[in-house]
């Protein structure tokens, strides 16, 4: 039902966004697919045929096997099994549990700090606004799977060490798009209203500004969190990310990659395709949610 008819008018505000948001069949495909791949990842102990990182599970006798090859407990491998006799579709299923925690985490966190910095830039002004981003524009200046690189060569694998990692390669990005966005809020006159009542610093920007940033920062973040899945599992494919005993769909890929030439696809192809869907549903949604939170980007 569109939002012009007087129904509509009537709808709030969740409905009148839902009505937007679906009016893309593909972004509607895209949260979907988002929405199984978070279910199924959330309950891989349950629907995983087995705990492909428990040793009492997994048989090297089982290595390497093609896709619906049977065990010889008699058990099917529907997507095969990898070097070490692992379940691939057990693999993938815990796999995606740590891409999307690491790709969340360190979103969040990055959001957050890079948030609050972009504020305090926008308002604070001056000296201050300069000094900021004159860091923001050097940090920029760098590809951050180098930053990523640089500082996990020296705190090790694990995740959390790529969490951090990867909140430092990304908080500039927020801090840059809050800051754009609080500087056009600073300007308007409920700021100005504000500063007139004598309320707090704190009350201004987070009360009153903050809120008037949600919209491209979520836009912002939702993107990013797919950047930093990929970029998870760009670290954990070089062997700089998280060590095997922490799964994720980019160390299943690395482990395929050296029986690609031998013919041994599946290893690397499924975790891969796994890893693309997961990416380019995220990006669906947030295209979406930009086109919705800002019609005037829309295509």
């Amino acid at each position: 039902m569109s939002a012009d008819t007087p129904l509509g008018k009537e709808a709030g505000p969740l409905a009148r966004f839902w009505s937007e948001y679906s009016e893309s069949r593909l972004a509607v495909a895209g949260l979907c697919m988002l929405l199984f791949i978070i279910v199924i990842a959330l309950l891989a102990p349950w629907i995983a045929p087995q705990n492909p990182y428990d040793l009492g599970q997994v048989s090297i006798m089982d290595a390497r096997m093609a896709p619906g090859s049977e065990s010889f407990d008699g058990y099917t491998f529907w997507l095969g099994t990898d070097g070490a006799g692992r379940d691939l579709f057990s693999a993938i299923l815990y796999g995606l549990r740590i891409s999307l925690l690491v790709g969340v985490a360190s979103g969040v966190i990055a959001l957050t700090v890079g948030m609050v910095v972009g504020l305090v830039a926008a308002y604070a002004g001056g000296r201050t606004e300069t000094i900021i981003m004159r860091i923001v524009d050097i940090q920029l200046s760098f590809p951050a799977i180098l930053i990523a690189l640089m500082l996990l060569a020296i705190l090790g694998k694990g995740i959390d060490k790529i969490v951090i990692a990867l909140v430092v390669a990304q908080w500039a990005y927020y801090a840059r798009t809050v800051r754009g966005s609080a500087l056009v809020e600073r300007r308007k006159e409920y700021v100005e209203a504000a500063s007139s009542l004598a309320l707090s610093h704190s009350r201004i920007v987070f009360r009153h500004i903050l809120p008037n940033c949600l919209a491209p920062l979520i836009v912002v973040g939702t993107v990013q969190v797919a950047h930093a899945i990929a970029l998870e599992a760009t670290l954990s494919f070089l062997g700089v990310g998280l060590p095997q005993t922490e799964p994720s769909l980019g160390l299943l890929i690395s482990n395929g990659f050296e029986y690609m030439l031998s013919g041994k696809y599946w290893i690397s192809i499924f975790p891969g395709l796994a890893l693309l869907l997961t990416i380019v549903s995220i990006n669906l949604v947030g295209d979406q949610l930009r086109d919705v939170l800002n019609p005037r980007l829309k295509r």
